[in-house]
């Protein structure tokens, strides 16, 4: 079984069979020895044998069933590490204590409170040791890290997914297949960005703009708006938003025959409800989650127009290609509404630009 291979990998069986001729030395010396002082000495000797093939075989347990524990589907994104290597580390930490106590022939428990005295050079030798200990066992209780997920780290520059997680480092495996490696307690006393959560919710996010050229929004003419109303996803909104509109002008005495008086329809607007209602129909688009159109602050380089929305499917290269095909279709039908896409121009058209604005040829 894997039980039986991780612990006979690991010489478990091995450190625990070294712990037989201790005793056995231990129990024989008072008989092979006459002499009381060498029988302390041999008898002293023994118990540290014991204690340290003791020490030994738990540490060797500690990376067996970190094997075992790590390949389980169950434990598989759980910091199993972590937790053996802290065993670990107590297992060493109170076998030299007990060994300490073994050679000055002094209690046990008398020697810890011993410690108290000299916490403070044991708390600077074992400071990473420690810092290590806490930040493993807070990422472990609220859950903030896992192997597997995929974290951002600007600051030691990790963008990648966890590999592994121990008590002195965390190794992220970056897109570019380069590796990071960060103290676990850089993690709990800095901030970092976890996209565990977008993998567990209902889509991944696509929040990008398009740039309109303000020179082309305009009011809709009635050629404008009949050519609309023969775009399927336009024909209810152009026939309820013209109907809204001419009733409210007609409440209100609006004099049509003036463009500014009154409300009318803009080629913006209705390229946005377009959008919205392209989203509302798109089969990738998570319609239980926030998705909407909106304009955003005019810049000097036109007016943003928001697309906002979640795609179902996560999967980065799914994503990326799904993303890519709503904004192909956005970019191709914008001069279907007398509309322009912001770019500055190029050294193609910059000719053109300098005749049009001074009269020169170039």
């Amino acid at each position: 079984t894997k039980w039986d291979d991780a612990f006979i990998e690991h010489k478990v069986i091995k450190s625990l069979v070294h712990i037989i001729p201790g005793i056995i030395f231990l129990v024989a010396t008072p008989i092979a020895i006459r002499s009381v002082f060498w029988v302390t000495v041999f008898q002293k000797g023994a118990e540290i044998f014991i204690v340290i093939a003791l020490t030994r075989a738990v540490h060797s347990a500690t990376k067996a069933l970190t094997d075992i524990y790590t390949l389980s589907k169950d434990y598989s994104d759980k910091p199993i590490k972590v937790i053996f290597q802290i065993i670990a580390v107590l297992a060493y930490f109170v076998g030299a204590i007990v060994i300490l106590s073994i050679i000055i022939n002094k209690e046990f428990t008398s020697l810890f409170a011993a410690l108290g005295a000299s916490m403070a050079i044991l708390l600077l030798i074992f400071k990473d040791s420690i810092l290590g200990f806490v930040a493993g066992w807070q990422l472990s209780a609220n859950d903030m890290l896992r192997q597997g997920d995929w974290i951002t780290v600007p600051k030691y520059g990790a963008d990648g997914d966890v590999e592994e997680i121990s008590l002195y480092s965390v190794k992220v495996r970056n897109f570019d297949n380069t590796i990071t490696t960060l103290p676990p307690y850089s993690l709990v006393s800095e901030s970092f960005q976890n996209w565990r959560g977008m993998k567990e919710s209902g889509g991944r996010r696509v929040k990008r703009s398009v740039l309109i050229d303000m020179s082309t929004l305009k009011f809709c003419t009635p050629e404008m708006l009949e050519r609309f109303r023969k775009i399927s996803y336009l024909r209810d909104y152009i026939e309820q938003t013209e109907t809204e509109i001419a009733q409210y002008n007609s409440d209100n005495n609006i004099d049509n025959s003036v463009l500014v008086n009154g409300r009318r329809q803009t080629n913006i607007g209705v390229f946005r409800a377009y959008l919205v209602e392209y989203l509302n129909r798109h089969p990738e688009v998570n319609q239980q989650m926030t998705h909407m159109v909106r304009q955003l602050q005019p810049t000097e380089r036109g007016i943003p127009v928001e697309l906002y929305f979640f795609i179902s499917n996560k999967d980065w290269v799914y994503y990326e290609g799904v993303q890519a095909d709503i904004f192909d279709h956005v970019l191709a039908i914008v001069p279907q509404f007398d509309l322009k896409v912001f770019q500055y121009p190029t050294g193609i058209e910059m000719p053109q630009f300098y005749e049009g604005t001074t009269g020169i040829n170039c």
